[in-house]
């Protein structure tokens, strides 16, 4: 049976330092990619990954249906919505290109799966900056992002709450014993949609992972990270996080 096929587009970034010795100072650049834990744990999987850092999904993301819908599903994992708004030909030659968002939203409806992972440019993300609210996205999202910056940081860390079915395909095999968790996007929960995991009661129980359908497609929001910093190394090094990532990537490519 072949693999499907999943692109994740999103975390990478580049970061700038100055380091000053005396009188004398200079700058320096690195490049950094956040999803190489989940990459290594989906490498023996059903599912085949493309992965397209941040700053190649300006330029390189799906234009058309035919191209987005060679894959069975996509994720947005702490990518910016402007980052699929502004194609450099729009961006720097201020000429017409696709919609992103609304391809998107179209290639829901028509079958395809949407992940979103959460992150400081996942759902409406530091200082509002990821721009998901009343977006084509937001529509198929099984969750409503809100209007304002929309992180939950919690240093002290906490318990997700399994509040689905234990038989439900991405819970099953996982019990109910999660390792902590350091942070999350606050959204709201859809009419219709299933809440299978929630963060602790100190945080309201606010919703951490939900699943929506919208047309013939399927969506899902885990509103953590899948890796450092809200993923601390001991939630990377339990023995479901590979599980519970490849359950909710089965459970978003199955068709009703």
């Amino acid at each position: 049976m072949s693999r499907k096929k999943v692109l994740l587009a999103g975390e990478s970034w580049v970061s700038t330092a100055t380091h000053i010795k005396g009188f004398d100072q200079f700058p320096t650049v690195t490049y950094h990619t956040g999803a190489d834990e989940l990459l290594a744990a989906l490498k023996d999987s059903p599912f085949d990954v493309t992965f397209m850092p941040a700053h190649e999904a300006q330029r390189n993301f799906p234009q058309s249906m035919e191209t987005l819908s060679a894959y069975d599903a996509v994720v947005l994992s702490d990518l910016g919505a402007n980052t699929l708004l502004l194609h450099p030909d729009t961006w720097v030659h201020s000429k017409p290109t696709p919609n992103r968002l609304r391809l998107l939203r179209d290639y829901v409806g028509n079958g395809g799966g949407l992940l979103m992972f959460g992150g400081y440019y996942s759902f409406q993300g530091i200082n509002g900056g990821a721009r998901y609210h009343k977006t084509p996205v937001e529509d198929v999202l099984p969750v409503t992002c809100l209007p304002v910056d929309d992180r939950v940081e919690v240093p002290e860390g906490y318990a997700p709450v399994v509040v689905g079915p234990q038989n439900h395909p991405i819970l099953e095999g996982l019990g109910k014993d999660w390792p902590i968790l350091l942070g999350f996007n606050e959204v709201t929960v859809k009419d219709g949609a299933e809440v299978l995991a929630t963060v602790s009661s100190d945080y309201r129980s606010l919703p951490l992972l939900v699943t929506g359908k919208y047309g013939r497609g399927r969506t899902v929001a885990w509103t953590s990270d899948v890796g450092p910093h809200w993923l601390p190394p001991g939630f990377i090094a339990w023995n479901g996080y590979k599980t519970l990532f490849e359950q909710m990537l089965g459970w978003a490519t199955a068709r009703d």
